[in-house]
């Protein structure tokens, strides 16, 4: 079910709003947090070659964050990073409204990408990072070879 947003008119922006009107508003609170179109693009291609995996989950109980997807039994993670969300080297532009709020925003998320990273590191899982940029297959074949590794590494 989708949400309605408020229409713009209706909206007044909250003392030290994050959002410069009521547009930009709207539009970051459509961005979606999953079943992107690259994530759904790279599922479709793992689930053609065989692998089946779990979608949005917590790699470890415990953690507050979730993976794109999960291969539990060879504790493998896979995050599919949104070239704004995430600061990509290669296409990251910072806003030109609101630049410090955005610095310090797009800075916090990688820094707690490092620390997911380290976290399932230092618990045994292999943390694989895509850009949403990267050619699906890629992805897909990287992914597969990985699992394939880990299934024959444990048994």
């Amino acid at each position: 079910m989708t949400k309605k947003l408020p229409e713009p008119e209706e909206w007044t922006p909250p003392a030290g709003s994050w959002a410069s009107s009521a547009a930009n508003r709207r539009s970051m609170l459509g961005n979606r947090s999953r079943d992107t179109s690259p994530e759904r693009a790279l599922r479709s291609l793992l689930h053609a070659r065989g692998l089946r995996y779990r979608v949005a989950a917590k790699p470890l109980p415990k953690m507050r964050r979730t993976a794109d997807l999960v291969f539990g039994p060879t504790k493998v993670a896979v995050f599919v990073d949104g070239c704004f969300w995430h600061g990509c080297p290669q296409h990251f532009v910072p806003p030109k409204t609101n630049p410090d709020y955005w610095r310090e925003k797009i800075g916090g998320n990688v820094r707690r990408d490092r620390e997911t990273d380290a976290r399932l590191t230092a618990e045994g899982w292999l943390v694989l990072r895509f850009w949403e940029h990267e050619a699906p297959e890629d992805c897909a074949e990287a992914v597969r070879a990985a699992v394939a590794s880990r299934r024959s590494a444990s048994g």
